[in-house]
């Protein structure tokens, strides 16, 4: 291609040297080869060599700006250019040529000429502005180069196809169908369009699917991910993705997000991702989610709340031995305490006689290890979760601050809710002291773990010790 395109450029030279010494000599050049012909013969083959030598040059302009666009491209791995700039390339140099030919070889006033030609285009271009302007935009979209023949784009919703023309007015797609889409140049310019070959021709491609959920987001962001890395036409690199997107009536979404080689493989790449998570969700179990509809009879907001409290009491490992009714009765008793962002629930040190139950918001556990030091953030608590048991139990001091992340409720329940329980039932006394004790060594482990004075924290009391204590403070034989 490129000896064929520089042996054009040659010709075209010699034709336009050719042509312009005929012109000039063509008498001369005539006697030389022995011809003795008219004047008339003589002028008429010194037109015809001007017309070559102008023609000549226009195309050896052509065959420039054919080879410099190759030469431009040739790096490319994006496909062939587009013929636009080689079209408008012979449209300008060969009008160039004629506009010659008429001022320097039939000697005619062109300058009349253009100023009539200018009021014609003028009407012209108004009654074909719509084609104009397709024609400009096709320019500036191939000096920009935002897509290029061979490239996949997506021109309006729904419209995606491989570019396979670019011509003056309008770019021509090949859809994945084989249908042949003509979009005209200003449409495609004057709108947003979607590339999915540039910069690389590997993108992410996203694929929505809702679970039921009561399935654990763990669990089902582990059987999604299996399934994408499985899909065969899937790139392994970079890995696929499975994030929580949001939950609606049916559950909650999960986008499962995986990289695709070419847009020619979206659909056999969707195909494998979505049939490989229908089988994991059939082995594992896990059916479709559907949208769900609840009848709930409306009660008042204080026994809602109150029934709530019960349900995550009932959660609390501390109250698992306590029968329906006694969990009842403590949900009924306890005193409900709003907090704000900043404030400090117990202090470290104080005494105290309650328990309290974090309904909403967020806590953080703080223990200073000595007198005077700043307190070190050891833990944060969320909704469902217990402090101050062993105050409540022994009436022993704070063992830490609490002081509150965000805004928020706890419960408390003191002492004299909790205590006609235990008379009633003095064998719970013997399990509160066992899970007193498990809870105080994994306090003692973070307080340890944060601590920045030199020295251990004192030690946890020991399981004999605290069931003492638990009955002493609550006068239990």
């Amino acid at each position: 291609m490129r000896a064929r395109r520089g042996a054009a450029a040659v010709i075209a030279g010699l034709l336009a040297v050719a042509g312009f010494t005929l012109h000039r000599h063509a008498g001369g050049l005539l006697a030389a080869i022995g011809l003795d012909v008219a004047a008339p013969v003589e002028n008429v083959v010194a037109l015809a060599g001007g017309v070559l030598g102008w023609l000549g040059l226009a195309y050896l302009g052509v065959a420039l700006t054919d080879a410099a666009v190759a030469r431009a491209t040739a790096g490319s791995l994006r496909g062939p250019p587009p013929r636009l700039i080689q079209d408008l390339a012979r449209v300008v140099l060969f009008a160039a040529a004629v506009v010659a030919i008429l001022a320097y070889v039939f000697d005619l006033p062109v300058g009349g000429l253009l100023a009539t030609s200018g009021v014609l285009v003028a009407v012209i271009g108004f009654a074909l502005r719509n084609m104009i302007a397709d024609v400009f935009s096709g320019i500036a979209l191939n000096v920009e180069h935002p897509y290029r023949i061979g490239d996949w784009v997506e021109v309006a919703p729904g419209v995606t196809g491989r570019v396979a023309e670019i011509n003056w007015r309008a770019t021509r797609l090949v859809t994945r169908d084989q249908v042949s889409v003509v979009v005209p140049n200003g449409l495609i310019a004057g709108s947003r369009f979607l590339n999915y070959s540039y910069p690389e021709r590997h993108y992410r491609a996203n694929l929505r699917l809702a679970l039921d959920a009561a399935i654990p987001v763990e669990r089902a962001k582990r059987i999604l991910l299996a399934a994408a890395l499985g899909a065969p036409r899937v790139l392994a690199e970079p890995r696929p993705q499975v994030q929580a997107e949001g939950l609606d009536e049916r559950g909650v979404c999960y986008v499962v997000r995986y990289w695709v080689a070419d847009y020619a493989d979206d659909n056999p790449c969707r195909d494998a991702v979505m049939s490989n998570i229908a089988r994991a969700l059939q082995q594992a179990g896990i059916g479709p989610a559907f949208p769900h509809r609840e009848v709930a009879l409306t009660r008042p907001a204080e026994r809602r709340a109150r029934m709530g409290l019960a349900d995550m009491l009932r959660r609390v490992a501390l109250f698992r031995e306590f029968d329906e009714s006694d969990v009842e009765v403590l949900a009924a008793m306890a005193r409900e305490r709003p907090f704000r962002e900043g404030e400090r629930i117990v202090a470290q040190g104080e005494a105290g006689d309650s328990l309290f139950l974090l309904a909403e918001g967020a806590l953080d556990v703080r223990v200073a290890a000595a007198e005077g030091e700043r307190p070190a953030t050891v833990d944060r608590m969320l909704p469902g979760e217990v402090f101050g048991e062993v105050s409540l139990l022994t009436g022993q001091p704070r063992s830490a601050s609490i002081c509150a992340a965000t805004d928020g409720i706890v419960y408390e329940i003191r002492k004299e809710h909790l205590e006609p329980i235990l008379r009633r039932r003095p064998r719970l006394a013997e399990e509160l002291a066992a899970l007193m004790s498990r809870r105080q060594s994994a306090n003692r482990e973070r307080m340890e773990a944060a601590s920045t004075a030199p020295g251990a924290p004192p030690a946890a009391a020991e399981h004999h010790d605290l069931l003492e204590r638990l009955r002493g403070f609550f006068g239990l034989s």
